[in-house]
């Protein structure tokens, strides 16, 4: 039986050993360093502030991003509600949440090649022979159990580093994961945020038709009341039943829209969409203030930069796990056991067998394979930089673009406000004037169409000045930093 470990059993094994601990201590020595580039964020051009901000107040440092649940914002109950399941519920999120955790065990896995590997096993054997040819012509065999247990430790030393970097390169994969999954639950809660803005503004548009197809219904019956008594020719009425009937296919087609955004939002919050059913709503979200900050902020609040950022830097440490192969590897190990034939006294000290050794190995030609792995590594780390500085520029580009928007939709708004007032006193002098016999009704028809055409118009501005909204707050990480990022390769991260 042969157990391989480090057992201290007789003198000359206890010489042996202590040489064996210096020659590993010189090892672990020429073992302090690692292969291959340490790894440094390239730098990348941040503007001192932001081109499209005037006319918006530049933040405070206290006020540089919506904290928390940034949706609480928008005043409406529905968000509230439904937010806080999409990190529970939503099925992006929980694939994103399990890809994180399978990162992590890869790290534990890069990590154990670090430690020595145990084993223990152990035989049993019965054997025999011929044997000689007794008394009376009867032949006779010997039979005997033969055992052994034995345990090893072996260990290849990381004397170049390519472990290590190994382990920062899984190390740095999950940290990207960990950033992956906070990316993937804000994309999902700003898109729940847009179904929610867009089923609250179809609600209204539907009020808005329905007083409309109750104000066409009354006129209708006014001019066919004048053409009763002969006093408009009958074209009116075609008309005015016309205009209603327009009217009327507008609101059915809302509903159809309305469904669609219930059961998207259904979807976003994991359920089926037959189970959450939404009520109708009078109230638009509240239309808030968002603080921007400063552009270089903006590299810790965006989940998206610190994935290509990590990605990057495991990249990076690629480099030095391809250039390791370049050097030898060491393997020692040490074996200690007992072995004994037959099985009695197996564990006496007379069986007792030891080994210690030692395995270095080196590829002398490969074809160039390592110089390409090397060449490979290094041009992923490349377009690893390349990436990184995109989603910066990008990350720039998004909030110039949502500023913008909303600067522009507010001045828009302004002035429908106003023409939404005029259409509506023209309506009602048009009206008045079709009563009195002023004017035909084609001017009526053409009033109440400008003023349903602005109503309309000046929802869709208040919409997209929420979903811009929505969308700054995403763009500007909703609250979200990367400073967790550094424990999040040892599995910190929660959902």
């Amino acid at each position: 039986m042969t157990f391989k470990s480090t057992l201290n059993i007789g003198s000359d094994l206890k010489t042996k050993i202590c040489r064996t601990s210096l020659a590993l201590a010189v090892v672990l020595v020429l073992g302090g360093c690692a292969i291959g580039p340490d790894y440094q964020r390239p730098q990348v051009t941040v503007p001192a502030h932001y081109k499209e901000l005037p006319g918006w107040a530049q933040a405070a440092p206290a006020e540089t991003a919506p904290k928390g649940k940034w949706w609480s914002a928008f005043n409406d109950p529905l968000l509230a509600e439904l937010e806080p399941q999409v990190a529970v519920s939503n099925q992006t999120v929980a694939q994103s949440y399990a890809n994180y955790q399978a990162a992590l065990a890869e790290v534990r896995v890069a990590r154990s090649a670090l430690f020595p590997v145990v084993g223990l096993s152990g035989t049993l054997t019965r054997q025999g022979g011929g044997g000689a040819v007794g008394r009376g012509g009867v032949s006779t065999q010997s039979a005997s159990n033969v055992g052994s247990i034995e345990g090893s430790v072996s260990w290849a030393p990381d004397l170049w580093g390519g472990v290590r970097r190994s382990v920062e390169k899984n190390k740095a994969n999950a940290q990207a994961s960990a950033a992956t999954l906070a990316n993937a639950t804000l994309s999902e809660q700003v898109a729940l945020a847009v179904a929610v803005v867009d089923l609250r503004v179809t609600d209204a548009n539907i009020d808005l038709l329905r007083k409309t197809v109750d104000a066409y219904q009354e006129y209708l019956r006014v001019v066919s009341a004048k053409d009763a008594a002969g006093t408009v020719p009958p074209s009116d009425v075609i008309s005015a039943r016309v205009q209603l009937k327009n009217a009327q296919a507008s609101l059915l087609a809302l509903g159809v829209a309305r469904a669609q955004y219930a059961h998207a939002i259904a979807v976003l919050v994991g359920k089926n969409p037959e189970s959450l059913d939404i009520p109708h709503s009078t109230a638009l979200p509240v239309l808030p203030d968002i603080p921007v900050g400063v552009p270089s902020t903006l590299l810790q609040r965006r989940p998206d930069i610190a994935i290509a950022e990590r990605q990057m830097a495991a990249q990076n440490a690629a480099i030095g796990v391809a250039e390791a192969a370049y050097y030898p590897t060491l393997s020692l190990s040490a074996a200690d056991g007992f072995s004994q034939s037959p099985l009695a006294g197996l564990l006496n000290i007379a069986n007792h067998v030891w080994a210690l050794g030692a395995d270095i190995g080196a590829a002398l030609f490969e074809g160039g394979a390592r110089h390409g792995r090397v060449a490979v590594a290094k041009a992923q780390y490349e377009a690893a930089v390349a990436n990184y500085r995109g989603t910066v520029l990008t990350a720039f580009r998004n909030v110039e673009d949502d500023l913008v928007g909303l600067r522009v939709l507010g001045q828009r708004a302004e002035v429908l406000d106003g023409a939404v007032g005029d259409a509506t006193r023209a309506t009602e002098i048009a009206r008045n004037q079709y009563a009195a016999g002023i004017v035909d009704f084609t001017t009526v028809a053409v009033a109440q169409a400008t003023q349903l055409g602005d109503e309309q118009t000046a929802l869709s501005v208040r919409q997209q000045r929420l979903l811009d909204t929505v969308s700054l707050i995403g763009d500007l990480g909703g609250g979200w930093l990367a400073d967790g990022l550094a424990l999040a390769g040892n599995g910190s991260t929660r959902r």
